[in-house]
């Protein structure tokens, strides 16, 4: 038995499915969890010592590649001085006053995760209103909180299903449920129920869908409806904040509260979520809004995240993964045409989606008509070409800084060997 089959039968007897998050089961592609043992710039090793280009890039947070020195550099230097304190740091102030200045975001408050973050954002979105009804967009994924996992009912404009065991329906329904990129179901959705809804929640770019940008009349919208039923809007940046260049996507900066995350801790546990003072005041200690957190602002991310950020102020990293995902992408392009699969890349600075859809999608309806079967074969292609996908149709491809050419040309040429055999396999 191998490294990693022998840490597979270990973990599947400690935890649920043998892992600790989903997606890591590998199951939607017909594999078996991935053991990482070591990463470095853009390749990551399993336990059985085998190398891969790695895309997954811990599911974004990763822009500067894994481990880098200064980064490393700056996580073991606080942590001779201590892992927690339960009491406010030089670093969440330093961090902080980083994200502010490049933001606009007049107060924030760090958390552990992107859940969290999400999930204090609608509450505080729900005591800032008086209201109690959140919209969200069908295949935009914003954390595990009861109040978001759900899914649309029969029409455009629905309150929300629950989509997981143990959510009960009468938190589902607080929720409403629309198509993404749908400017005339959200009109509709506020005509019909404009003065119950406390808030619009999204992702300026979906990244859990696959990667679906969005539409600009969609876009327009999100600016201006909620606003005019004084209702909030809520940028999820949790993806897309710090990653497609300095600060936010700047697709949405008429948000009210804007969520972040991945980027902004340097790979360590992180969240946060800021807006006008007015309301974020309204958190204790401040305001009547509870939120606490243990370990929030613990110092070891917060130097992490400095580093990162101080290392992306200069703007060439985000050159540099741009590049290099432009190169991917035309890789991928020519590899689909070549090999004549019903297939389409789509490319957001440096995230990207190979969809096994002809038309690249606008929408969750869209994106399941991918055939995932494919997909799964292509994605064991190219694991055992040594280049390692996010393991699901609908998960974002994550390009660094510190992927080299080599590692481009290494995941197209395998890209290429894989489109022609699953064309050779549908013959």
């Amino acid at each position: 038995m191998s490294e990693s089959a022998l840490w597979r039968e270990a973990a599947r007897r400690l935890f649920p499915g043998g892992v600790n998050s989903p997606v890591r089961s590998f199951r939607s592609v017909g594999g078996e969890p991935f053991v990482a043992v070591r990463g470095e710039r853009g390749r990551v090793w399993d336990a059985d010592g085998r190398e891969y280009v790695d895309f997954i890039g811990a599911f974004g947070p990763h822009i500067l590649g894994h481990a880098p020195p200064a980064v490393v550099q700056a996580i073991a230097e606080v942590a001779e001085q201590g892992t927690a304190f339960g009491a406010l740091t030089p670093h969440e102030v330093e961090l902080g006053r980083r994200i502010s200045e490049a933001t606009g975001l007049e107060r924030l408050r760090f958390v552990n995760s992107g859940t969290e973050a999400t999930m204090t954002a609608i509450r505080l979105a729900r005591a800032a209103t008086g209201r109690n009804v959140i919209v969200k967009f069908d295949g935009c994924y914003h954390g595990h909180a009861d109040g978001l996992l759900v899914r649309g009912g029969s029409g455009l404009s629905t309150f929300g299903l629950s989509d997981s065991a143990g959510v009960p329906e009468a938190i589902a329904q607080l929720t409403a449920v629309l198509p993404f990129n749908d400017a005339d179901a959200l009109k509709g959705w506020f005509d019909a129920h404009g003065e119950e809804t406390a808030a619009v929640i999204v992702e300026p770019v979906a990244g859990n869908m696959g990667l679906v940008p969005p539409r600009e009349e969609f876009l327009e919208v999100l600016r201006r409806i909620p606003r005019r039923h004084g209702a909030l809007l809520i940028a999820d940046e949790v993806i897309t904040g710090f990653r497609l260049r300095y600060g936010l996507s700047g697709l949405l900066p008429e948000a009210d509260l804007v969520c972040l995350g991945k980027v902004i801790g340097g790979g360590l546990p992180i969240g946060a979520f800021g807006g006008r003072a007015d309301l974020m005041d309204l958190l204790a200690p401040s305001g009547p809004v509870y939120q606490a957190g243990t370990l929030a602002g613990n110092p070891l991310a917060m130097a992490a995240g400095i580093a990162v950020l101080d290392a992306l102020a200069t703007g060439e990293p985000y050159r540099r993964a741009e590049q290099l995902a432009r190169h991917l992408e035309n890789g991928l392009e020519t590899a689909v045409r070549r090999a004549a699969v019903p297939a389409s890349v789509v490319r957001v600075g440096s995230m990207l989606t190979l969809f096994f859809r002809a038309q690249p999608p606008a929408n969750f309806a869209e994106a399941k008509e991918c055939d995932t079967a494919a997909f799964a074969r292509f994605h064991r292609a190219m694991f055992d070409a040594g280049v390692l996908l996010p393991p699901s149709q609908f998960e974002t491809w994550f390009v660094s800084a510190a992927h080299t050419e080599a590692d481009i040309d290494q995941a197209v040429t395998a890209a290429h060997r894989a489109l022609l055999e699953l064309h050779a396999g549908s013959e």
